[in-house]
């Protein structure tokens, strides 16, 4: 009796086991699914603002736009328009399944706040950032980006003293040296212009996405995950319009921020690009949010990172390929830099030889 006993809570801890494994398999396919959605929200938001209006304003004549406005005005608008359209997508799923009054519910509770807190940074800053480097610098701006997971494993360490062991040192400084990579191309003297300006813009993206991955690592154990991308998606689409494009149409010194703004929402050419953006964008944050919750932040938050290659590629089969763009065509370095870099975001999730372990097993 004992011995069927002792088999029976045998065969239950192994099924408990496989039950674990198999969900924290479907967290990591998950996560890396959003990376690659994280890819096309990339590509067909740089499609969007190459259509239509945005041909002008970016043209040779720059339809009159100041520098700063071209700059800055326009990489908040870009953003805005993605933010924008992503939130109509997080409302109207989380209305279709029914969650639209726990997202109303949630925006009264801390962790709510603390989601709300998150988008700020996430939203206006660093999507703004991520927009002015793709205009700028092209798509060797995403891989830079995609150190937003070494730079939340740091402010990790500081702010909520977090493991940070030699393994996770060494998978940071694997990531730093492909961004060196990266940019290496950058330091001669045959440079496009402005792609300087844009690598340093990927890396403050970065830094606003690390912050949000360790801010929003509290709100994501305590909210399900649709609810909590409708409450970033809404609060980053209304702070782009209600503080970043109005600021910086004050800036510029434009008094046709406005008129910019409505010609860019009434035109269908470049709309429709803006709302498929949005739909990835909706797909890249809720996957990443759903897969933190399923395989834990730091390994999700490194599968996601895997858009340091899904970035570069979409953009070239997108713009390149599908759009004939010219200029979208990826150098050999930055491939293997980006390579390098997934290697690096996975050394500071995970060790190697867990990985060996876990198949002698």
């Amino acid at each position: 009796m004992f011995e069927a006993s002792g088999s029976r809570d045998a065969a239950a801890i192994a099924a408990k086991q496989k039950l674990a494994a198999d969900f924290k398999r479907k967290g990591i396919l998950t996560a890396l699914f959003s990376g690659l959605c994280y890819g096309f929200y990339t590509a067909f938001m740089t499609m969007g603002m190459s259509k239509g209006p945005w041909i002008d304003w970016y043209g040779a004549n720059k339809a009159g736009l100041s520098a700063f406005a071209i700059t800055y005005l326009l990489g908040a608008l870009g953003a805005a328009l993605t933010d924008s359209c992503s939130a109509f997508w997080a409302v109207l799923i989380a209305f279709l399944r029914g969650k639209l009054g726990d997202f109303f519910r949630c925006l009264k509770t801390k962790p709510g706040l603390v989601m709300v807190v998150g988008a700020l940074i996430g939203g206006p800053f660093a999507s703004t950032c991520y927009v002015i480097g793709l205009q700028k610098a092209g798509s060797i701006v995403v891989p830079i980006s995609a150190l937003c997971p070494a730079i939340g494993a740091i402010l990790a360490r500081f702010w909520f003293k977090q493991e940070l062991n030699a393994r996770m040192m060494l998978g940071i400084a694997i990531c730093f040296g492909a961004s060196f990579m990266i940019a290496y191309p950058t330091l001669g003297g045959d440079a496009p212009e402005g792609m300087f300006l844009g690598i340093v813009f990927g890396f403050l993206a970065a830094l606003g996405w690390g912050f949000e991955g360790c801010v929003c690592g509290y709100g994501t154990a305590l909210i399900d995950s649709e609810v909590g991308i409708t409450i970033r998606q809404v609060t980053s689409g209304l702070s782009n319009f209600i503080i970043l494009v109005p600021l910086f149409g004050m800036i510029s010194g434009g008094g046709n921020t406005s008129a910019i703004v409505s010609e860019a929402f009434s035109d269908g050419s470049s709309v429709v690009w803006f709302v498929c953006a949005g739909l990835a964008a909706y797909g890249a944050f809720m996957f990443w949010y759903k897969g933190n919750s399923m395989c834990g932040a730091a390994l999700g938050m490194s599968c996601n990172g895997t858009f340091s290659f899904w970035g570069p590629f979409c953009c070239w089969i997108v713009l390149g390929v599908i759009g004939g763009l010219d200029g979208w065509a990826i150098a050999p370095i930055s491939w293997v830099a980006a390579v390098v870099m997934v290697i690096g975001i996975f050394t500071i999730a995970l060790n190697p030889l867990d990985l060996l372990k876990g198949k002698e097993n």
